[in-house]
């Protein structure tokens, strides 16, 4: 025969154990939850990057570095989106506390500087370049080490890094353009004129570099438009660049045959061209 008060002791102790197993349970099921709601707000913060409004963004990552003060992805991701949303001063002190947390990397460094080039400060964000070791090597790095050989004038460093940075991405439209524009206040108008026609070979609507296309080829007196896909309001406003150049030019026959025909072209009143038009004859009444 049983005694009673070991079956009551056994029943205690399974119950304790159960209660045990539940709470085990509890935890591991809070953690997993826990888990996934991490998760989901870096995924959250994912789409917010690339796809939110940049003031959107910037209002959704404010709260986040408020809610998570610690957490270094957060700052990241609001440095990037207050450059996209063009306050680069706003970056730059973001950008300032990231590159000093203890999980920063040399990307974060690189677009510390990035944010230091869009404000106008050179001179810190070169020193800021020169730091990242010479191993780290990416699209970045190089394209703003050419921006900044532009703006100290060394012109063959800036050729390297241009010619590096194109060769790491797999569409360097933009950086085909800058690189033709470094070469336009070189006054190298040929080599512009390549590489703005190999910025349009990658990206045939980038319209900055249609203009200057046109801007490289009429400095060299070719006043006919290029060879390449434009809209007829595009038509319009490129034939009134190269009119303006022509007429800075002094071929002011050929600007005031280019701006007739740029009013004519295009399809709404063309406000700039007309004026420019009228001015032009004005002067040769006068």
């Amino acid at each position: 025969m049983r005694h009673p008060g070991v079956i009551i002791l056994c029943l205690a102790g399974a119950l304790s154990l159960a209660g045990c197993d539940r709470a085990a349970q509890q935890a591991k099921i809070q953690k997993e939850i826990a888990n996934l709601s991490a998760k989901d707000e870096a995924s959250l913060d994912a789409i917010e990057m690339t796809v939110a409004n940049p003031q959107e963004a910037v209002a959704y990552f404010t709260k986040s570095v408020e809610k998570h003060p610690d957490r270094t992805q957060s700052k990241r991701y609001l440095a990037k989106s207050l450059v996209r949303a063009g306050d680069p001063q706003g970056a730059i002190q973001v950008w300032a506390k990231v590159v000093k947390a203890h999980d920063a990397t040399e990307d974060d460094s690189v677009g510390y500087a990035d944010a230091l080039i869009r404000a106008g400060d050179w001179k810190k964000a070169s020193a800021v370049l020169n730091a990242i070791p010479p191993t780290h090597a990416t699209f970045d790095r190089y394209r703003l080490e050419a921006l900044i050989a532009d703006s100290k004038h060394e012109w063959k460093k800036a050729d390297s890094f241009y010619s590096t940075a194109a060769q790491m991405t797999t569409n360097p439209a933009t950086i085909y353009n800058n690189w033709g524009f470094s070469k336009l206040t070189r006054h190298d108008y040929a080599g512009a004129e390549k590489l703005f026609e190999k910025a349009l070979s990658f990206d045939p609507n980038m319209y900055i570099a249609k203009n200057n296309l046109v801007l490289a080829r009429g400095a060299q007196r070719k006043y006919d438009l290029p060879v390449v896909s434009m809209t007829q309001t595009e038509r319009a406003h490129l034939l009134y660049t190269m009119a303006l150049v022509a007429i800075k030019q002094d071929d002011v026959s050929i600007g005031k045959s280019l701006l007739q025909e740029a009013i004519d072209t295009n399809p709404e009143y063309y406000g700039a061209a007309q004026r420019s038009l009228d001015a032009l004859n004005a002067k040769v009444i006068n």
